[in-house]
């Protein structure tokens, strides 16, 4: 059977992604297109395995300037489409049947679909949905993206019209003199002279190349096309055809919609406050103050139920086994410690993890993530910097990876550069983790203004790096920054929690794997003693712990002594995924703290015949209301109680029991390199010398911030300090002597 192809094309934020995943269920894959870094999701239409399903980045017309609207631009005018699935937001018709006039000048199978229905009624709009059909002269559907009937509704419509294949007969009438030049060229430009006239006005690049390189027609030809339309209409031709088809949109629109009087809507009187010249800035911090209290807090009082539960199971329980069973030591710290540390390690991340997703993804289906872009966008732009940057640097709020994909929607190349320097600096959901442990273990109910503060500081060095570098290495103007803002709307429970399971399912896998292995590994070099014996989990005499001890003393500057090595394991370990570094934290102090009791963990005979299940079970879950009883009170910091009462003496006693010591090696976490899969994703899109660039970059900064913080708070160092301030301006040499460099010149 051949294979047919639907494109799902729409605008930004119509509602196309989620009509996609109704369309194709479970059976989608995901790549890149051929040539970019863009990604290409496709399915099989549900019901029908010789059906697929392409879904096209958003575009608001077939003049591409970003890589996603050049994909789907390409895509379009490939011939490779059968049926075009047309989505547009019915609360704001006008706006999205540009495109879709632009489509059926194409001369393909096209149904439309009107989505968001529920606004435009609230909006006091109602759209005659027959009428448009007869209008337009194709299939109109109105939906809701997230009600299945609807998507079944499209489904069998997509069946329907493949089988009939019908071809739009309708045409845009433009003014007279672009029809003479239509007609004139129309024997020349092959099978749809009509629509590529009409790009050749647009000026289309693509178009005009692809209509010379072939001889179709000459530039004279095209240049005197274009004057004979300026000439009469006294406009280009690029507005002739725009102004056209609006007024073509309006007469249509004013046919098939009645519009009620309706009182200010409710987005506006929001608007007022969050978007104020003023205020939309402090009600943007406040947002995000709120957002961390309620991960910190609320998250982290579930932190003790996790930690207690897998580790009674996966450590303590499981060890316990190994021991019965006979195991050797070594074998049983690696299993126990190694294997089973790793999994409780994850678990105890889960619930500030899941927060976060919810909480992010609650402000993004809400409207307000939009809103937060654009108060931004107004502070960037002030000192030049372009606004569209925030976007991704939001997203890094969760990711890194995706945050850098993200920067391929910006259309100039100097500022996309720009913004993969600056999107690490946006605090991950995997340094969450670290933040919080630290913040249960040095600042108590001041965690979650420390965490605040770390993402706000993120934020400045994001921008104070944009600054120096738009001033330096990516020299330019910076680009205007126009995005739509969606409506409010309550939010849906069932696709947050979807969108968060998701999210926090991916995050697992990928940090289990990481951390897992890292701590399986530490644990084995941790018992390791350098004469080559087992059961040195003490640290002293451990393989880790001479390693360790010879690279601390570059980390001195900044607070962390030598006998304070499991911080440095900590930062090694981090490269391959921040969150290892709670595991091997967790881990290592874990292990310092049992040699100091004399325990030597879960291989220890005599303490395992002391382990209950039942009553560790117990724990975990009165560890629950004694955490949230303190959520107000100031006294449920994030993981505050007993069990890691052990863990943190041991943290406190290596970092001297002093929080600017904590906090210097947090500035460290923050700024320097980001994980291997961020580093790929960096080198993937920037390539590999401006990769190298931001690593060397990244890792001098964060030391120099770091140790500059230290040395001011503990007033030890001069000439620290000088040194710290002296690398952070040689970049402004170095960044304006490659500058000048060939092999780092981006071109617009």
């Amino acid at each position: 059977m051949n294979k047919t192809t639907v494109a799902v094309v729409g605008n930004p934020n119509c509602g196309k992604t989620t009509l996609f995943n109704g369309l194709t269920g479970s059976t989608q894959h995901i790549g890149n297109w051929p040539g970019v870094t863009v990604e290409k999701k496709t399915g099989k239409l549900l019901g029908a395995d010789s059906i697929e399903v392409v879904d096209l980045p958003g575009i608001y017309s077939l003049n591409a300037v970003s890589e996603d609207e050049l994909v789907a631009r390409n895509f379009m005018l490939s011939g490779k489409t059968n049926l075009v699935v047309n989505i547009a937001d019915a609360s704001n018709l006008e706006r999205n049947l540009f495109l879709t006039l632009t489509l059926l000048e194409m001369r393909i199978p096209i149904i439309l679909v009107l989505n968001m229905m529920d606004i435009a009624s609230r909006r006091g709009i109602r759209i005659n949905t027959s009428k448009l059909s007869k209008a337009l002269g194709i299939p109109v559907i109105s939906i809701s993206a997230l009600n299945s009937d609807d998507i079944k509704d499209i489904r069998r419509t997509i069946r329907e019209t493949l089988g009939n294949e019908t071809i739009p007969n309708f045409i845009v009438t433009y003014p007279e003199s672009v029809e003479k030049v239509i007609q004139k060229w129309s024997g020349k430009l092959g099978d749809n002279p009509r629509f590529s006239s009409v790009l050749l006005f647009e000026e289309d690049e693509e178009t005009t190349e692809r209509i010379l390189s072939e001889g179709l027609l000459s530039k004279d030809e095209i240049k005197t096309g274009m004057k004979e339309i300026e000439e009469i209409r006294g406009d280009t031709p690029d507005i002739v055809i725009a102004e056209t088809k609006y007024a073509l949109i309006t007469s249509i629109t004013d046919s098939c919609t009645k519009k009620r009087k309706s009182n200010k809507a409710f987005s506006d009187k929001i608007d007022q406050l969050v978007l104020n010249k003023w205020l939309g800035v402090p009600t943007f911090l406040a947002v995000i103050f709120l957002l961390f209290w309620v991960v910190t807090r609320i998250g982290g009082a579930f932190i003790d139920f996790f930690d207690i539960l897998f580790g009674s199971i996966f450590v303590d329980g499981f060890g316990l086994l190994l021991d019965k069973m006979g195991i050797p030591q070594w074998l049983s710290v690696l299993l126990a410690n190694g294997v089973g540390g790793g999994i409780q390690t994850v678990a105890t991340f889960i619930p500030i993890i899941f927060t976060m997703f919810f909480m992010l993804s609650l402000l993004e289906d809400s409207g307000y993530m939009a809103r937060a872009s654009y108060v931004m966008d107004r502070f960037m732009r002030m000192i030049g910097l372009p606004g569209k940057a925030f976007v991704p640097m939001l997203v890094g709020f969760g990711c890194t990876v995706p945050a850098i994909m993200a920067t391929r929607t910006l259309e100039n190349k100097k500022d996309r550069y720009l913004t993969v320097f600056m999107t690490p600096f946006m605090s991950c959901g995997a340094r969450l983790p670290v933040y919080a442990l630290f913040g249960a273990a040095f600042f108590g109910r001041y965690s979650g203004i420390m965490v605040v503060s770390l993402y706000l500081f993120g934020i400045l060095m994001a921008v104070t790096t944009g600054f120096l570098l738009k001033n330096t290495l990516f020299k330019g103007e910076a680009t205007h920054f126009a995005m739509e803002l969606p409506p409010y709307h309550p939010p849906q429970i069932r696709t947050i929690m979807i969108r968060t399971w998701n999210r926090l399912k991916v995050f697992i896998t990928k940090a289990g794997q990481v951390i897992i292995i890292a701590v399986l590994i530490l644990s084995f070099f941790n018992s390791l003693g350098t004469d080559g014996s087992f059961g040195n989990e003490d640290g002293e005499n451990s393989v880790l712990a001479e390693i360790s001890r010879t690279i601390t003393p570059v980390f001195t500057p900044m607070g962390i002594e030598k006998e304070n090595w499991p911080a440095t394991v900590g930062l090694i370990t981090g490269i391959f995924a921040k969150e290892a570094i709670v595991g091997t934290i967790n881990s290592l102090y874990g292990q310092i703290a049992a040699g100091e009791s004399g325990n030597t963990g879960t291989a220890d005979m005599e303490n395992n015949e002391a382990f209950s299940l039942s009553e560790s079970l117990e724990d975990a879950f009165k560890s629950i209301p004694r955490a949230l009883s303190g959520i107000f009170g100031g006294n449920a910091a994030v993981g505050q109680t007993n069990p890691k009462d052990n863990t943190f003496t041991a943290m406190q006693n290596s970092f001297g029991n002093d929080w600017v010591r904590a906090y210097a090696y947090l500035l460290f976490v923050l700024i320097y390199i980001p994980c291997v899969a961020a580093m790929g994703a960096m080198i993937r899109e920037i390539g590999p010398k401006f990769g190298a660039l931001a690593v060397v970059y990244l890792t001098v900064l964060a030391w120099s911030v770091a140790t500059l913080f230290y040395q001011i708070a503990r007033g030890h160092s001069i000439l620290l300090m000088g040194l710290s301030i002296g690398l952070v301006l040689m970049f402004i040499p170095v960044f304006n002597l490659l500058s000048g460099r060939k092999s780092f010149t981006v071109m617009r």
